[in-house]
């Protein structure tokens, strides 16, 4: 199919002829009810949504794999660069004392964000990925030993779960995996029963880059707790859309990313209480993470710096924290309540696609899911599905395994497809792409 595909692909402009819509930023921007929504209201701020794509306005619905970045990021990362670039923490002169506040000031942000008790809980990494690693190789290797459990669940992303199948290798600890059920959700009760003195780690999405659930993460670290494990949470898709709250969940760690959250690729950050962190042998060894260096020894900094070895990515930092100035501005509450909106309008509007499954639970009054959906059409690829509507209607999802190779296996699939959306999609955005996924259903169905 997909070779066949692709051959008919090259002539989609020739089948299927249209004419150029008007630019976006020139159309009306006011919702099916009459009032300007949040999408609509907030669209302005990204230059990039205001484009064409293959002769088609832009739809961007790719959101779970990286956000958007407003104007006011751009310009934080611009003046950082033509104002005042320079190294932190080292240096005594103006320019190196400026970027210093600001990265420190970002830091305070992420800290507020997330209700942190002390901004010297968060530290500043590449990404999410790497704050995973960051425990696994530090906390990881100094506290498991043979025969320890490490709780996971089926759906987790390969971020958490790689890392802690290399420190099992190297310790001896025992991964096991909760699956789903029979709504298509991480079993709470099969890992409340997992649960014993052998469980030392427990690692959890808060919402799912696949299913699109959200886990009861209060009652999962109760329970760790009481058997006294650990908690990491995986907080990058919960973090850009809802109220957060560490010190509400008590969780040991949780990690997030920038770029998921309308800043800077290239930055993410880890949260952890300040006595587990302060427990923790380096990660990385260098600059900056170092008190006294000698040549038989060093000692080390204090939590955060402890973990942040050589030049940090100081802009995207910068970046981040306006980042979090915006989401503020527009309120992480008023986000939430438009995105639960949205996701119904989305799940909704995707149960009309002959022939769909869609993955993740049914949303009910007691079960939320959040704005994206993962879902196949029978019989054809979601690569075809993601190229089509790309290339005929610049209509951008997602196709593959989402990071998240053993959740299909345990359904049954080796890849959906994956429409994600933000604050600033709106229904119309719903609309068109459930219009150019109609149009590739009957073209794909007619080459059968």
């Amino acid at each position: 199919m997909m070779e066949v595909a692709a051959k008919q692909i090259a002539s989609f402009k020739l089948l299927n002829p249209k004419t150029t819509s008007p630019p976006p930023h020139r159309r009306p921007s006011i919702s099916i009810s009459g009032a300007a929504s949040l999408g609509h209201l907030t669209r302005p701020d990204f230059p990039i949504l205001h484009q064409e794509v293959n002769g088609s306005k832009l739809v961007y619905l790719d959101n779970a794999a990286t956000s958007q970045k407003p104007n006011s990021v751009l310009n934080a990362l611009q003046e950082y660069y033509a104002s005042y670039n320079s190294n932190v923490h080292r240096g005594i002169h103006y320019l190196s004392a400026r970027a210093t506040d600001e990265y420190e000031l970002a830091r305070n942000k992420v800290a507020a964000f997330i209700n942190a008790s002390n901004s010297r809980q968060i530290v500043f990494t590449r990404n999410a990925t790497e704050a995973i690693n960051l425990v696994a190789y530090s906390w990881g290797l100094s506290n498991l030993k043979p025969l320890d459990e490490v709780i996971l669940t089926i759906a987790e992303h390969h971020s958490a779960i790689v890392p802690w199948q290399l420190v099992a290798q190297k310790t001896g600890a025992i991964l096991k995996f909760v699956i789903l059920d029979q709504d298509e959700i991480p079993d709470m009760n099969k890992l409340s029963e997992m649960l014993s003195k052998n469980t030392k780690l427990v690692v959890v999405h808060h919402v799912s880059n696949m299913l699109a659930s959200v886990l009861p993460i209060e009652e999962i670290v109760l329970g760790a707790h009481k058997v006294g494990a650990k908690v990491l949470v995986d907080a990058c898709q919960s973090v850009p859309h809802m109220l957060v709250d560490v010190q509400g969940l008590d969780a040991d760690f949780l990690v997030a990313s920038s770029h998921k959250m309308c800043g800077p690729t290239g930055i993410g950050f880890l949260y952890g209480k300040s006595e587990i962190l302060s427990s923790m042998p380096p990660f990385l060894g260098g600059g900056e993470m170092i008190s006294e260096v000698y040549v038989d020894h060093s000692t080390y900094a204090e939590p955060p710096s402890r973990f942040e070895a050589g030049t940090p990515a100081i802009g995207e930092a910068i970046g981040l924290g306006a980042a979090i100035d915006y989401l503020s501005r527009i309120g992480m509450q008023k986000i939430h309540d438009y995105e639960v909106e949205l996701a119904n309008y989305l799940y909704e509007s995707l149960c009309s696609v002959p022939n769909i499954r869609i993955y993740g639970p049914r949303p009910s009054e007691n079960v939320h899911r959040v704005a994206l959906c993962s879902f196949n059409v029978e019989k054809i690829h979601p690569t075809d599905i993601a190229t089509f509507l790309d290339q005929q209607h610049g209509v951008a999802i997602r196709s593959g395994h989402h990071c998240a190779q053993p959740l299909h296996r345990y359904l049954g699939v080796s890849a959906s497809a994956r429409a994600s959306l933000h604050f600033y999609n709106t229904k119309e955005d719903v609309d068109d792409f459930i219009q150019a996924l109609n149009d590739a259903v009957s073209f794909f169905n007619s080459l059968k």
